[in-house]
């Protein structure tokens, strides 16, 4: 789970708009993409938004979660899915 930053023109002005991007790795090794969604900035509580969205979309357990050092990210995680392990990633 990450998000990038886009510069997005919207009436003549470029806007950064934070494109949130969950990747699921299935235990057969499948990769396939969750979901992207769009915000205004990278925020743990918007994380915690899409976690709820996944787990009501019937994802009823995760192992692992690989994120970065996001303030809060860990906390949203945990409320939603407290049995996860998480990997905090280094960022380069």
């Amino acid at each position: 789970m990450d998000a990038t930053v886009l510069k997005i023109r919207v009436d003549r002005v470029v806007k950064n708009i934070a494109a949130y991007i969950m990747l699921g790795i299935t235990l057969d090794g499948k990769k396939e993409i969750i979901g992207i969604w769009i915000g205004e900035n990278e925020t743990s509580k918007y994380w915690l938004t899409l976690l709820n969205e996944l787990k009501n979309r019937g994802v009823e357990d995760v192992l692992i979660f690989a994120i970065d050092g996001l303030n809060g990210f860990n906390q949203a995680i945990e409320a939603v899915y407290p049995k996860a392990e998480i990997l905090l990633l280094a960022v380069m």
